[in-house]
């Protein structure tokens, strides 16, 4: 997206093509040696046997800068956990793989529990939280850059763009947020952003009038991309959505603590494609259908906490508004899509905005039977103030969990 407008309230840093991705390695390479960078990579296992992480380690390999790569492993046994630490060790920079589900892990949980503080539910959002607490403890980190384990068009160039605003010192900015094109397969992907996130924001200044957050999260072109990077002087007092809200409450974190000049959007690829999930229409439980629910709560309740009123009559206005923005822009998407050689099914298109629509009013009466839900993760702050030890155990727990997976995998090999 080679253009050079500034048309929201964060700076939009382009792509223009007139400096050479090594030309911008040195120069991170230079800035992270007062200014070091951690890599958090949320994985499951299952994402171990995929295309695209293998493919991610290969091109992380590379990369010259990197103070510590942290894997948060999730629904993965011992044996598991072994595997993956061989795994990982094709990375030649010092890294570590934290098994979120180890008896020693989950120790530290009871703890966390008997304070009322464990996160409510497990998912991406506890596993980034469990490894920017780790990256907390060592206390050696001036920058924590987040992707996803599922990127099929990975280059390690992307990671260089996403951290170069926060590790130029020239730079003010405390947060990064990537941006891209969800392409693949010969289609134009994104639908939640395309088809949920996009109309549902014009929606929102239609019915409930002018909001500063609501034209904040319109600034972004990518609200949802899974590629970020923060100044970790940011993140102790971080809340961290348990849901599939994790992007849209990063973003309203950022805009409640942060002022929106400290915030910038970076195009860090032109060519982008991962893991697809189903529309699940049938359960309101998994893929989109339930992504798309806890992202309307997300939003609606920043909204809420903001000052905004909200009602059931409400609801079925801003439903109604949505389904006609959302039909719109889907006639622009599909011209759009003409032009550039891409296909795109206008029925399951349809679908996926009805199944939206539908979402909006149960998100909307989730809110109002609960308006006092909190899934928040507790900040690290609290955490630390209500059990001052936990942190340095939990570096013990990882060390103890890796050296018994190494003796384990030793024995498996002689």
């Amino acid at each position: 997206m080679a253009d050079f407008h500034q048309n929201g309230q964060v700076a939009t840093l382009h792509d223009l093509r007139s400096v050479s991705p090594e030309t911008l390695t040195h120069a991170v390479a230079t800035f992270v040696r007062d200014r070091p960078v951690t890599l958090i990579l949320p994985s499951l296992y299952s994402e171990l046997e995929g295309e695209a992480l293998p493919r991610i380690l290969d091109e992380i390999a590379q990369v010259p800068y990197l103070r510590r790569v942290v894997i948060g492993l999730d629904q993965a046994d011992a044996a598991q956990y072994a595997e993956a630490v061989r795994f990982f060790e094709r990375l030649p920079q010092e890294h570590v793989v934290i098994w979120n589900d180890s008896p020693r892990q989950r120790a530290l949980g009871d703890r966390l529990k008997a304070h009322g503080l464990y996160p409510s539910e497990p998912g991406k959002g506890k596993n980034v939280w469990t490894c920017m607490g780790y990256m907390l403890a060592r206390r050696d980190t001036w920058v924590a850059a987040i992707h996803d384990c599922d990127i099929l068009t990975y280059s390690r160039h992307m990671l260089t763009r996403l951290i170069y605003p926060v590790v130029n010192p020239n730079f003010s900015y405390q947060v990064s947020k990537g941006f891209y094109p969800r392409l693949g397969d010969g289609k134009m992907n994104g639908r939640v952003t395309r088809l949920l996130v996009s109309p549902l924001l014009v929606a929102l200044r239609v019915v409930v009038g002018d909001r500063d957050f609501v034209d904040f999260l319109r600034s972004f072109r990518y609200p949802l991309s899974g590629e970020v990077a923060l100044r970790t002087a940011t993140l102790p007092d971080l809340r961290i959505p348990s849901d599939w809200g994790l992007e849209i409450g990063v973003l309203s974190e950022a805009w409640r603590n942060l002022a929106p000049k400290s915030i910038c959007q970076v195009e860090i690829s032109d060519a982008y494609d991962h893991k697809h999930q189903a529309l699940s229409p049938e359960d309101a439980a998994t893929g989109l259908n339930r992504m798309s629910t806890d992202i309307c709560k997300a939003i609606f309740r920043k909204l809420a906490a903001d000052g905004t009123v909200f009602t059931q009559n409400t609801f079925r206005t801003l439903k109604a508004v949505y389904y006609r923005t959302a039909l719109d822009m889907l006639e622009s998407y599909y011209n759009d899509a003409a032009m550039n050689g891409l296909t795109m099914d206008r029925h399951k298109e349809e679908q996926s905005v009805e199944l939206f629509a539908e979402n909006i009013m149960r998100a909307g009466q989730a809110f109002l039977d609960n308006p006092f839900e909190t899934p928040f993760i507790p900040t690290w702050s609290r955490v630390n103030a209500a059990d001052p030890e936990l942190l340095g155990d939990m570096v013990a727990a990882v060390e103890a969990d890796l050296a018994e997976a190494r003796v384990t995998s030793c024995r498996s090999q002689s």
